[in-house]
């Protein structure tokens, strides 16, 4: 079963920007409410048996890695980055972030 993988300013390059596989991060913060709602959602997602070794699945608390937020533009919670290759193939946020949609990217970016 896959986890999902807190990501800090120390080990971010190295977990997602520099990953071959697809990485979802998810940008949350314990005050957010859609992201808290969100959150349960996420982790089942990441323990799916589908998706081991294909997607790496990572979380920023930007209550305490504001920095990691700022270097990839975070504006909003909850915000959903997708990486592939090292580089940026997909973006989230805001009102359009629901479990669906997140899935709908996963697949089509697999």
């Amino acid at each position: 079963m896959a986890e999902v993988l807190e990501i800090t300013k120390e080990n971010a390059e190295a977990e997602f920007k520099n990953s071959e596989t697809l990485a979802v991060l998810d940008f949350w913060g314990p005050k957010c409410v859609p992201c808290m709602a969100l959150k349960p959602k996420y982790h089942e997602l990441a323990e799916d048996a589908k998706y081991e070794g294909k997607v790496k699945f990572c979380a920023v608390d930007t209550s305490k890695n504001r920095r990691v937020a700022m270097m990839f533009k975070v504006m909003q919670q909850p915000t959903f980055l997708f990486y592939k290759g090292g580089e940026e193939v997909g973006r989230i946020g805001g009102d359009d972030t629901t479990i669906e949609a997140i899935k709908a990217k996963i697949e089509e970016l697999m």
